[in-house]
């Protein structure tokens, strides 16, 4: 079954990910060298978020976690990660890279633990640490299995630059585990350029160019031998017939000799062969549907018409996210185009990936599109509801199951118990509000989160919400609520208790009266208990904004196809 886990990814891997059981895995794991790594919500207005989610503040801080992480591998039994964290430490000292590091590489561990001998993993970092993530990945899989430094361009340009050149790519990090590990990877169109200029022969089979037939370096087999009055040893080299032509071959020519072969594609017309034996015999080489990836990836806006059989740009497969549909406002979301390229190229359909930090979920979801059975990991419930509203847009009537989030009044009385930030930010998130602060700000402000919304279809106005966990609520929060609404100049408050309002809190919020559009009238301060949000109770708004976060598409599987 596919699944959802709130938790540290450390801590769900060896308890709930069997060995050898994923095919693959893609990470983009948070670093506090881009402070956008850490907010997940942008407000409607473009200014700096107000939702400044510090789920991370501690993790990447040298402190008592990164030095128990640092024993840990040293006594994980890896002598090669033990002494790379060890030289690494030694240079870098106890500081927040470090820290990183550290805690990487006791997850890198247990990621090549889960990994099956066919899988692969990509690591998705910033140049702020790939140098160091690449040493690490190399002690971790050995340096035999790294693959490929995959550049993909994040951004547009930037101009107000006096240091350094404009940052605008990012690195993945691809390593296989063994030899064994599955790729194939997809194509992207040729240029028209090229075809021009180079495919300028025509026959029936359409329009080629020629090219060798031979490969470098001499053969004692039959591949060596002269045909059609050529002898490839002579010049140092030996027949290679490319897989372009070869699949064309019947089935019973996998017993014919390399001679053989050749005839029977001379016979066919995949042959040129020079008048007068004045060259080489060539193949014709025929307009492919494209060429494989390489390793940069690199969108090129305007760059339309360039392309071989389509008007689309270069790259524009796995163009940064805009202002495309796709967007859904959380600012560390990854286009799908990027995710469909890296599960397409190491993972076949039914095959299991797994993403640690899975974040707003956009592996989950290319996944779940590709057939893929997943595996999503993430710290903090606020992500993991945002996950389970976008499946559940995107695939209706997807079955799926979710571990160590509230199902139940105990469940959420628990997580109250244990820390109330994420109860916060779970019970936040049950209404589709923008979350607000983090745990470092101070005082209360009175605000966990903002519902934003049009009440006549142009203006963004907003609603405050307020959340409370304990069991003793009382008429005060709903006259502070009132207050910091009008401090705010929002329009509407929104009360979320776990426990039960009492009759004077509601005789208060009726006291502070509506909120009047030409449209109808909305309370204005409105309490819902999270019994009531479990059993459907939505909040009483006009016109919800979608540019806090809009819902995801509708994916049109097969199945759903039938349907319409």
């Amino acid at each position: 079954m596919n699944t959802l886990y709130y938790g540290d990814n450390l801590q769900v891997l060896r308890d709930s990910v069997a060995s050898e059981s994923v095919d693959l895995v893609y990470l983009d794991p948070p670093f506090n060298s881009q402070a956008t790594y850490n907010v997940l919500f942008k407000a409607p207005t473009g200014q700096k978020s107000e939702a400044q989610i510090e789920v991370f503040e501690d993790t990447w801080h040298w402190n008592d976690h990164a030095e128990n992480a640092f024993d840990e591998v040293m006594k994980s039994g890896n002598s090669d990660v033990a002494e790379m964290l060890r030289a690494m430490r030694s240079f870098l000292k106890e500081n927040d890279m470090m820290a990183y590091l550290t805690m990487m590489a006791i997850r890198l561990l247990e990621l090549h633990r889960v990994l099956k001998p066919t899988g692969s993993l990509y690591l998705h970092c910033d140049p702020t640490a790939s140098h160091y993530l690449k040493l690490l990945m190399d002690s971790v899989f050995g340096p035999k299995n790294f693959r490929s430094e995959i550049i993909w361009r994040r951004s547009s340009g930037h101009n107000k630059l006096s240091r350094q050149y404009g940052p605008i790519h990012d690195t993945i990090l691809f390593f296989a585990k063994t030899d064994a590990a599955y790729f194939k990877p997809g194509e992207r169109p040729l240029m028209r350029g090229y075809v021009r200029e180079w495919f300028t022969e025509e026959d029936e089979h359409g329009a080629y160019r020629t090219n060798m037939l031979t490969g470098p370096g001499t053969r004692q087999g039959d591949s060596g031998k002269p045909w059609h009055g050529f002898d490839p040893t002579t010049v140092g080299r030996h027949w290679a017939i490319p897989s372009t032509i070869a699949e064309s071959l019947p089935p019973d020519a996998a017993t014919w000799i390399t001679q053989e072969k050749l005839e029977w594609l001379n016979d066919k017309g995949f042959i040129y062969i020079p008048k007068q034996g004045k060259g080489q015999p060539k193949y014709k080489q025929y307009i492919s549907s494209g060429t494989p990836y390489q390793d940069i990836w690199a969108c090129q806006p305007y760059t339309n018409d360039t392309l071989y059989g389509t008007d689309e740009c270069i790259d524009e497969d796995v163009k940064w996210i805009g202002h495309e549909g796709e967007k859904l406002g959380y600012q560390t979301q990854k286009p799908e185009g990027l995710l469909a390229r890296v599960i397409e190229s190491s993972s076949k359909e039914g095959d299991t990936v797994l993403d640690p930090f899975c974040g707003c979920g956009s592996t989950i979801h290319s996944a779940q599109k590709l057939k893929r059975n997943w595996i999503g990991i993430d710290i903090t419930h606020l992500a993991i509801s945002l996950i389970e509203k976008r499946l559940k847009d995107a695939f209706p009537g997807i079955t799926f199951e979710v571990h160590g989030t509230p199902t139940d009044i105990d469940g959420a009385r628990a997580l109250a118990a244990q820390d109330k930030y994420q109860f916060q930010w779970w019970a936040v998130s049950l209404v589709d509000a923008v979350p607000y602060g983090g745990k470092k700000k101070g005082a209360d402000s009175g605000i966990d989160g903002f519902i934003y919304f049009k009440p006549d279809g142009k203006i963004t106005e907003k609603v405050i919400v307020s959340v409370k966990g304990g069991e003793n609520v009382s008429v005060a929060m709903i006259r502070d609520l009132a207050h910091v609404v009008d401090r705010e100049k929002a329009k509407i408050g929104l009360f979320i208790t776990l426990a039960e309002p009492t009759k004077p809190m509601q005789t208060e919020a009726v006291k502070t009266g509506y909120f009047e559009t030409p449209y109808g009238k909305y309370p204005k301060i409105q309490i819902l208990t999270i019994a009531e949000l479990f059993a459907g109770a939505k909040p009483n708004i006009p016109l919800i904004d979608p540019t806090g976060f809009k819902k995801a598409a509708k994916e049109l599987t097969e199945k759903q196809d039938e349907l319409f």
